[in-house]
């Protein structure tokens, strides 16, 4: 079972990891490609994750999706062609009829993880769900969005940190609320891009600085994190969403392999 497997994952760590969003299917498969052969050489647990659409842009001329359908099925394929999980967004409960069909964890985007509909909506799947924490919100407070999921039976929640807001164009990560968030006995991970965005730029593109994503892993894996996040492309700079934040994926495996040497010595 996929969850009780990364919530007993003690040793080692688990990856969520994918582009940003599905933008064709070559470039997802090569990515998803790229990304299981590293983490099968390192012998890592990857869930593979891409959005099959973007609904928090800034701007209205910001890419959203290829398609909801045709991009659910390119994530089929790299389901049943990789035989990885999947993860993926979802932003109302309508988008439950198709979409928990063919992934494998449902995602809370942060600026919903108060949306009660939503989160009750997830749970009734019974498939595992991982909230990110908003970047407004408290650790201790999300112990009342993992409620909202268990009133429907369903134990099976992650919880993810992604920084907190530091004024308009920044964000800053707590790592206070690593602990915080594990004392609810649920798999924490910390997502070191989106941490490292810097939202609401004037030209209406979201930027980032993932020059310090090995700087927030370390610091993940040394305060205990079960998973870390990242989102990854053969090209950022030619990414059709948050290129900015991205990992060139040239640079994932020299990355993990760092933290698998600094959960090592930690243990």
């Amino acid at each position: 079972m996929l969850y009780q497997k990364i919530k007993n994952l003690k040793e080692t760590f688990f990856v969520i990891a994918g582009p940003c969003v599905v933008e064709n299917e070559n470039i997802t498969l090569l990515i998803a490609e790229k990304l299981k052969e590293i983490t099968q050489k390192l012998n890592l647990f990857l869930i593979f994750k891409a959005s099959y659409k973007k609904a928090n842009r800034t701007s209205i001329h910001s890419f959203t999706t290829i398609g909801e359908i045709e991009a659910l099925k390119i994530l089929e394929k790299v389901k049943t062609h990789f035989e990885l999980p999947i993860l993926t967004d979802i932003h109302s409960a309508e988008e439950l009829n198709f979409a928990a069909a063919v992934v494998d964890v449902l995602q809370i985007p942060a600026f919903l993880c108060r949306q009660t509909d939503l989160l009750i909506a997830a749970g009734k799947t019974m498939l595992p769900v991982n909230i990110k924490k908003g970047q407004f919100a408290s650790p201790i407070t999300m112990k009342f969005a993992l409620e909202k999921v268990y009133s429907t039976g369903n134990h099976q929640v992650l919880l993810t940190e992604r920084g907190t807001f530091f004024g308009y164009s920044d964000l800053v990560v707590d790592f206070r609320s690593i602990p915080l968030m594990k004392s609810f006995n649920v798999p924490v991970v910390l997502d070191i891009t989106h941490s490292l965005q810097q939202p609401n730029l004037n030209n209406g593109v979201t930027g980032g600085l993932p020059q310090y994503a090995e700087t927030l892993a370390k610091a993940g894996i040394a305060v205990g994190v079960d998973g870390i996040f990242f989102e990854t492309h053969i090209d950022p700079s030619k990414a059709l969403s948050d290129g900015a934040n991205m990992i060139e994926i040239s640079m994932v495996e020299q990355l993990l392999f760092k933290l698998i040497k600094l959960k090592t010595a930690l243990l």
